[in-house]
């Protein structure tokens, strides 16, 4: 089905994102768009990323400034445009373009797991993350989960269409392939990536492996990533004497990432608040069998992974012993985890989400005339 009437014009798609853009301080947010992006140039779309220079040293300021500086940009420069999250309400209803809000993660949701100035400035971003909801042509998000919430907090009056995340399966086994194995004996590796915030439940984490070190032989829980609560976290290991049991990795590399995926006995992820959860498919594609809490999006990413009650480090340290004693469980989890990752691969769910918004599309008179295939990308930044 032709994306435009005319077969000498390509489609273009606008991307506006304040997220910032690296995995270190973008997260799955920052991996979900530039994946879509790329996929979506390989089908032969013109994406064009919109995103700030920088943010400030108020990121929740300088999100509404770039958003309100989005009133005076040149009305028909896309066929359609797409703000992520907040990001984008400046657009829907005044541009005569269609616009969609595609909403990764439902910051009113997300808030409630929070505290102190993280909360209130995530109150304040979710106020504008209604109103886009509310002010788009349609609105797409990334699980059952998450649609409900927008219904339960925004009020869309409008139908919320699903489309899932997405992984490029390509070039992460490439990076596996690259990354290699040097597995030590006698341990067991219990890996965790996340950005360290509260709703993440690393806190849980923690508390199951002081209850197991003595318990398995070997035990080593790796945790990547970093984040606002990675100095209270650290007490808590300290004050836990887990010494080390647990490293803590930071940001990584793609290529270190996929080297501590391919050398875990076990991938956990204990966070209650969950969109989607980019970093399941990760595990997945490494073949690495899951624990996680039953919450959130997560049952709906990995039914085949070992889920534990959410907020029980009891409950999540039984998942992971069991997974210990049970190398053939391990092995099954990983195989079937391995074959439905494929319903995520980039080119699918690219053309999946074609689909989903080539009904506003249809409705749009293309703006000038561009060479059908030419793949063009280009990246700007207001």
């Amino acid at each position: 089905m032709p994306l435009l009437s005319e077969p000498n014009q390509q489609l273009r798609i606008g991307f506006f994102t304040s997220t910032p853009l690296s995995v270190e301080e973008g997260s799955g947010t920052y991996v979900g768009i530039s994946t879509l992006a790329e996929a979506l140039r390989k089908l032969g779309v013109t994406v064009e990323i919109v995103a700030p220079l920088r943010l400030g040293p108020t990121p929740t300021l300088g999100r509404i400034l770039f958003n309100e500086a989005l009133r005076f940009r040149q009305r028909g420069e896309f066929h359609i445009t797409v703000g992520f999250d907040l990001d984008g309400y400046r657009l829907g209803g005044r541009t005569g373009t269609p616009h969609i809000a595609a909403i990764k993660g439902v910051i009113a949701d997300e808030m409630l797991r929070e505290k102190g100035f993280t909360r209130l400035s995530m109150a304040l971003q979710a106020q504008y993350e209604a109103l886009h909801v509310q002010r788009a042509d349609g609105v797409v998000t990334t699980s059952r989960y998450s649609a409900q919430r927008i219904e339960q907090f925004y009020r869309p009056g409008k139908p919320v269409s699903m489309v899932p995340e997405l992984i490029d399966l390509r070039r992460w086994r490439d990076l596996f392939a690259r990354a290699g194995a040097d597995r030590r004996p006698g341990k067991f590796v219990v890996l965790s990536v996340c950005r360290l915030y509260r709703r993440k439940r690393v806190d849980l984490l923690l508390a199951a492996a002081s209850r197991l070190h003595l318990r398995i032989p070997g035990l080593e829980v790796r945790i990547a990533g970093d984040g606002p609560q990675r100095a209270a976290l650290e007490r808590q290991w300290r004050s836990l004497k887990l010494g080390d049991a647990v490293r803590w990795l930071g940001h990584l590399s793609p290529e270190a990432l996929a080297h501590e995926y391919r050398n875990a006995d076990v991938f956990c992820l204990p966070s209650v608040q969950e969109g989607f959860g980019i970093v399941l498919l990760e595990a997945m594609v490494a073949e690495t069998p899951v624990v996680a809490a039953r919450a959130a999006a997560v049952p709906e990413v990995i039914p085949q992974g070992l889920l534990a009650e959410p907020e029980s480090a009891e409950d999540l340290a039984a998942a992971i012993e069991t997974l210990h004693g049970n190398p053939g469980l391990r092995a099954s989890l990983a195989a079937q985890g391995a074959s439905w990752v494929e319903n995520f691969d980039a080119p699918r769910v690219a053309r999946r989400f074609l689909e989903e918004i080539h009904v506003l599309i249809g409705e749009v008179r293309p703006h000038g005339e561009f060479k059908a295939g030419s793949g063009s990308v280009s990246t700007a930044h207001s």
